[in-house]
């Protein structure tokens, strides 16, 4: 068997918050758990950012207190700014993502403020979350290319990396925000980050806009990388960036690190039957491939 890899499931919240239909708090739980029993074991549940921005996912307080916290299993939630990050606290969240963007538009945009601010933000929630037993990963969006300033250049991702690596973040995330990314870009962007944060360890979202999302998680795993966010039936994207559509799916992904031979704990049978939940409740196909295709060889009856 092959290095493991952990799967961080984002689709109740970078999903969810993309989709036209707001669900109900009770159909959120429930997809939080059909996601747990198959056997994720660190999930994006809730956001806290402000309900004016993210209406669908404004019940983060309610959510959270209809989760059956279970041992082994870490719920996150999104915290934009010191206010969410205050609500967090109230919940008993395990784990916090703070988003920054390597673009400043992109930034000033999505979070009102400069990429600089958005990083002492981070540098002031992970002091405070360290005393409360909660862990912090720092997401930088718009690691390749920004929809409002063009390619963003890899000195500027490096250098924003190496700062928050020195803020006490428990984790950083490097995302393609908008799906411009490719296979070796992947691996000398991955890299040169890799040199610059010690031992912080590197997580990576990649969304399939321009179908390139697996092949950028297969480059990310063949230089190090072992903690893959994805969305159950590929549900998602970013509601702040033009066309920016299309997480990579959690059932593409763990059909791929099967046949791999990666250890990775989830069950892709168990996640085709949350996908098709999934499309009962948003009322439309998944984008995701195995829904449809089915596993291979299928199982046996």
């Amino acid at each position: 068997m092959r290095t493991d890899i952990q799967i961080i499931e984002v689709g109740p919240r970078d999903g969810l918050q993309n989709e036209a239909v707001t669900l109900a708090t009770d159909d959120k739980i429930s997809l939080i758990e059909h996601l747990v029993a198959s056997g994720v074991t660190r999930i994006e549940a809730v956001s806290f950012a402000h309900p004016k921005y993210v209406p669908q996912l404004a019940d983060a307080e309610a959510v959270m207190a209809g989760i059956a916290k279970r041992d082994g299993v870490s719920y996150i939630g999104l915290v934009m700014n010191w206010r969410g990050w205050l609500r967090a606290v109230d919940t008993g969240i395990d784990e916090v993502n703070v988003p920054l963007f390597a673009s400043d538009t992109f930034n000033e945009k999505n979070q009102g403020v400069p990429t600089s601010e958005s990083i002492e933000v981070v540098r002031s929630i992970a002091l405070d979350a360290h005393a409360n037993d909660i862990s912090v990963t720092a997401t930088i969006g718009t690691a390749w290319g920004c929809p409002f300033e063009g390619e963003v250049p890899i000195e500027r991702l490096v250098e924003t990396a190496a700062v928050l690596a020195g803020c006490g973040v428990d984790e950083i995330a490097i995302a393609d925000t908008i799906g411009v990314g490719d296979p070796w870009s992947v691996t000398k962007r991955l890299s040169a980050v890799a040199d610059v944060v010690g031992g912080v360890p590197l997580r990576v979202h990649f969304h399939d806009t321009r179908n390139t999302g697996l092949a950028n998680t297969y480059a990310a795993i063949e230089v190090g990388v072992t903690r893959i966010d994805a969305s159950v039936g590929g549900i998602g994207g970013c509601p702040f960036a033009p066309a920016a559509t299309g997480n990579i799916a959690t059932d593409d992904l763990v059909y791929m690190l099967n046949r791999g031979g990666f250890g990775h704990g989830v069950s892709l049978s168990s996640l085709i039957g949350v996908s098709g939940d999934v499309e009962a409740l948003i009322g439309r196909p998944v984008p995701a491939m195995l829904p449809a295709a089915g596993d291979f060889p299928p199982p046996r009856s």
